[in-house]
């Protein structure tokens, strides 16, 4: 079984899931349709000749100002065969969601929470959908494109003046 046996097998048993599939590198890519991610790991993982039995992470993609905003990819791992391959969903519009795969793959618990905290993706499911790097009252997703950026200009002998005067100098 080569990888691209396991896209064709994905292509084949699942043609509403399957957009399409793409080389980048040596690293070939599936894009599915999210209303069916859970479904097609389900088939990665437990069909014949496919063993993708690890997910070893779960990572988001802001792509703003354009559409569908997010992409989420998932990196499977089959033991058996030694391949690796990705899945990747497209999610349009500010307030993005999907179905959790932890009931496929347990591992996507802290991956998915970590994509919650930071992009603001919501996973319909998940046994624990909370921040997991930010405080609990942090507002906003740091990792979002349009995040208002929060840091300090570098200060420098040309810039002295303009950037002493912002500082927060204790008052005597």
């Amino acid at each position: 079984m080569t990888i691209l046996d396991a896209v064709k097998s994905i292509e084949t048993a699942l043609p509403d899931a399957f957009e399409r599939a793409y080389e980048f590198r040596g690293d070939i890519t599936v894009v599915v349709n999210p209303a069916h991610i859970v479904e097609v790991c389900r088939y990665c993982r437990d069909t014949d000749g496919l063993h993708f039995d690890m997910c070893s992470g779960v990572t988001a993609i802001d792509y703003y100002p354009d559409e569908p905003r997010f992409a989420l990819v998932y990196h499977l791992y089959s033991m058996r065969h030694n391949m690796s391959l990705e899945l990747k969903v497209y999610l349009a519009g500010d307030e993005p969601v999907v179905d959790s795969v932890t009931g496929v793959y347990p591992s996507a618990n802290w991956f998915e929470r970590e994509a919650y905290d930071m992009f603001g993706i919501h996973f319909n499911n998940h046994p624990d959908l909370r921040r997991i790097l930010m405080p609990d009252d942090w507002e906003g997703h740091p990792l979002r494109k349009d995040y208002p950026l929060g840091y300090e200009t570098v200060q420098f002998s040309f810039n002295f003046d303009e950037v002493n005067k912002h500082k927060p100098y204790a008052k005597e």
